[in-house]
């Protein structure tokens, strides 16, 4: 096989200074599993590249692998030659042939990463290109709108050649920016959010909250189904579920209809920063966009942003709809989050919520109730699982 294996590229990584290696290990990691599902894979890492050996893997279902792998900036199936120029000819001459069977036009771009190989980069491109002149007399060069441009990467331990790049996600490597607490409702924002997060290097545990019995467990299957979509880019994820049940049952005999929302997400929100004390992690994240509902005005926010000494992230904050849709679809999140079961929010949803409330008046209404002992028994109750384990998405292990 010509390409039998895989270069990977990262951009942002490039410009962390003194952190650049812990970030390239993490990448490493993560690449590594991400692809372990082939144990005849090798992955090594080399002067700001990692490159997979594929060993008979199949590339197209490893390139798919990697396209989910946060931090990765492009990735190219590549053909292997050492770093010998005649041997470097060969190769380039057998990509060509492969890869010009129904094209015309050419052109070489070399760059020498490694600076002991004799041949400037210039140099290497007239050379390749004229070997692959030679070997195929019907093509010709063109550097400006060439068919195909073959690529010659000069590294250290060998030279690699690739007709094209695939495109990677790009941010940074899970895990790099410690670990972030999301609150996973059934509905299209909050995964986006989850998947946004990652992409700037977080670790993801997620909470979730339900009304059992006045929510279904098909309710629940279909939050675990979203968590296990998005173990695919993060690996797999603790799953805490959390009973509001008796919360809102005292919220409904405390407080007056239009402050219910708004009560029951400080609640959330304190029961959230308890859980994430607990697997030390160092932000909370929502899937609140401005303005897109009663609760998330800026007077809202405002009041559930007090109840928490935790950084709140709200990556869709600025998002528009239509946007968070799309990005949904692309995730594969969008088609379970519309399935008509209903969550704890909206089941006890006011007909007129507040869109302006006050401090005073949740203060009021939450001093009526035993707001430290029912977060106490909510984090003492929650079921806990772990999501994306080789059981599969439906499987969630409990390990508590």
């Amino acid at each position: 096989m010509l390409y039998d294996h895989l270069l990977i590229r990262y951009g942002e990584l490039t410009t962390k200074g003194a952190n650049r290696a812990e970030m390239e290990q993490l990448l490493e990691r993560n690449v590594r599993r991400a692809l372990s599902g082939w144990p005849e894979v090798k992955v090594t890492r080399s002067q700001q590249r990692i490159v997979v050996q594929l060993n008979g893997a199949p590339v197209d279902a490893a390139l798919q692998k990697l396209q989910q792998v946060f931090g990765i900036s492009s990735i190219s199936p590549v053909a292997v030659a050492p770093l010998d120029l005649a041997a470097i000819q060969r190769t380039a001459v057998e990509v060509a042939k492969r890869e010009l069977m129904d094209k015309s036009t050419f052109k070489v771009e070399a760059r020498r990463g490694y600076k002991e190989f004799p041949l400037d980069s210039p140099a290497l491109q007239k050379a390749v290109g004229a070997a692959v002149l030679r070997a195929l007399p019907h093509i010709r060069v063109d550097v400006h709108h060439p068919d195909v441009v073959i690529e010659v990467d000069v590294r250290k331990s060998a030279a690699y050649l690739y007709p094209s790049r695939v495109p990677g996600l790009g941010g940074f490597p899970v895990g790099m920016s410690g670990k972030g607490l999301v609150l996973l409702s059934g509905g299209i924002d909050s995964p986006v959010a989850a998947w946004k997060a990652m992409k700037r290097g977080l670790e993801l545990e997620l909470v979730h909250f339900h009304s059992f019995p006045f929510t279904s467990e098909r309710a629940q299957q279909k939050v675990e189904d979203l968590a296990a979509i998005l173990t695919t880019w993060g690996g797999p994820m603790p799953l805490h579920l959390v009973s509001v049940t008796a919360i809102q049952a005292e919220i409904q005999r405390c407080a007056p209809e239009g402050l219910r929302t708004i009560l029951l997400r400080r609640m959330m929100v304190r029961i959230a920063s308890r859980i994430a004390e607990e697997v030390g992690a160092g932000a909370l994240i929502t899937g609140d966009s401005l303005g897109q509902v009663a609760s998330q005005t800026l007077s809202a926010l405002n009041a559930v942003d007090r109840v928490t000494e935790h950084t709140i992230l709200r990556p869709l904050i600025a998002e528009d709809k239509l946007e968070i849709i799309e990005l949904a679809k692309r995730m594969g999140t969008y088609e379970i989050s519309i399935l008509p079961f209903d969550d704890c929010c909206s089941l006890f949803a006011p007909k007129h919520p507040k869109t302006n409330p006050k401090l005073r008046d949740l203060e009021r209404a939450e001093s009526r109730m035993d707001v430290d002992g029912l977060v106490a028994e909510a984090v003492r109750s929650r079921e806990q699982k772990l999501v994306g384990t080789d059981e599969g998405p439906r499987a969630g292990t409990t390990y508590r």
